[in-house]
């Protein structure tokens, strides 16, 4: 799951892949926002990221499919 998560004030968005499901991410992301904590998001290396919930500008949630990589016949 690639998740993209803008900051306000900053210029670059932060972006990784996480193992969760979409709405797992959706879920912790809206939660933490309601109650004003900070959104803890766990990538697929096991690394942390942590986002102050006033400071999110937007969260862009992606797909869960595999994109095929390489070249082939269309």
């Amino acid at each position: 799951m690639d998740v993209e998560l803008g900051i306000q004030n900053v210029a670059r968005p932060v972006n990784f892949t996480t193992d969760n499901s979409a709405e797992e991410v959706s879920k912790a992301i809206s939660d933490a926002v309601s109650k004003g904590e900070p959104i803890d998001l766990v990538d697929d290396k096991d690394r942390h990221i942590m986002v102050p919930a006033g400071a999110l500008g937007y969260a862009i949630v992606g797909s869960e499919t595999k994109h095929a990589v390489g070249f082939g016949a269309l």
